[in-house]
């Protein structure tokens, strides 16, 4: 267990290796799963403002389906998720012609069409945060649809920590990013 500040981090983050492969997974974290993206609360009225930007980057499908349901919805867990298609894929994905699915929110991003780039639960992928009242708990989600990930990132040597480095500062600080580098560091300087 790694603790910076108020995040417990599992030691998964330090161990494992992870690098995206997109060429082999097609995007399917997009798509696979009971709900849609995991939002945190102060991202719902971001997602309801930035609809009209994002629009020409989401599929008919994604855009009635968000007219329908709203930028955001209250899952089974009573969690906001993002809405899905057919309750298969999130509304904000897009399919392209490859097979690959890719986020509308991050191609506008991209664009130069927003300043959000896409929610941090994507972003953070694979890890996913528990909030509790005084921390919160980052653990390591392992999915078979990213075994091909797993695999690139040990050939490359690239650390979970490493791979998300963007994301996690992004999220936390810069501060915070280096302090967990220092301690995974001392880690492995005491292994």
């Amino acid at each position: 267990m790694i603790i910076v500040d108020k995040a417990i981090l599992t030691d998964d983050i330090a161990d494992k290796f992870f690098v995206c492969h997109i060429e082999k997974c097609k995007g399917a974290c997009c798509e696979a799963g009971d709900l849609g993206a995991p939002l945190e609360k102060e991202e719902l009225p971001i997602m309801a403002e930035i609809f009209e930007s994002i629009k020409p980057y989401l599929s008919p499908e994604g855009i009635k389906e968000i007219e329908k349901q709203g930028s955001y919805v209250i899952d089974f867990e009573g969690d906001y998720s993002t809405p899905m298609v057919k309750g298969k894929a999130c509304a904000y994905a897009l399919k392209e012609k490859s097979g690959t699915w890719t986020c509308g929110i991050e191609k506008a991003y991209l664009d130069g069409k927003t300043t959000f780039k896409k929610p941090i639960s994507c972003h953070l992928y694979p890890i996913r945060i528990t909030k509790y009242d005084e921390f919160e708990a980052l653990n390591y989600h392992r999915w078979d649809i990213c075994s091909p990930a797993c695999g690139l990132g040990e050939k490359l040597g690239v650390p979970l920590y490493r791979f998300l480095k963007d994301a996690l500062t992004r999220k936390y600080g810069q501060e915070w990013y280096e302090e967990l580098v220092k301690k995974i560091e001392n880690m492995d300087k005491n292994a």
